[in-house]
């Protein structure tokens, strides 16, 4: 994956954003999402030393892209739908690509079931076409990476 040829002049943006499979933006941060998990405390009859503490299941936070570039408005159309109220819209799958200064493909993450939860910007600037977007925080329903 490599940046659209309209945005290849941004390449410190080492993250490109996909959107149902359709790239739409250059970011240069991206947080992961911190990952818990919920314990269950079982008490063992006869034994007061500890007690056992059985995984129950992992919460995983949300996802950031800070300091983006894009070449359209479709990202903040995606959160438009959430605003609208309309989440079975604006759920999609999210992949987000490192990219190295060759802009060869380092690592994929796949967001499944993901919708914005917050939109930071944009920012305009009168000597560039692009939309610059501060920030996108997405949830989803788990990931895979690549």
């Amino acid at each position: 994956m490599k940046l659209p040829g309209d945005l290849e002049q941004f390449s410190s943006f080492r993250f490109m954003v996909a959107v149902d499979g359709i790239n739409y933006a250059a970011f240069t941060e991206f947080t992961l999402p911190s990952l818990q998990t919920e314990t269950q405390e079982i008490k063992e009859g006869g034994q007061n030393a500890f007690s056992h503490k059985l995984p129950v299941r992992v919460t995983a936070g949300s996802a950031t892209l800070r300091q983006g570039v894009s070449n359209n408005f479709e990202l903040l159309k995606w959160y438009m739908d959430v605003l609208k109220g309309d989440i079975a819209a604006a759920t999609r799958q999210v992949t987000v690509v490192m990219l190295n200064a060759d802009q060869e493909t380092l690592m994929t993450w796949t967001f499944r079931n993901a919708y914005p939860v917050k939109w930071g910007g944009p920012t305009f600037k009168t000597d560039s076409s692009s939309v610059a977007i501060e920030e996108i925080e997405f949830v989803h329903h788990g990931f895979e990476i690549v």
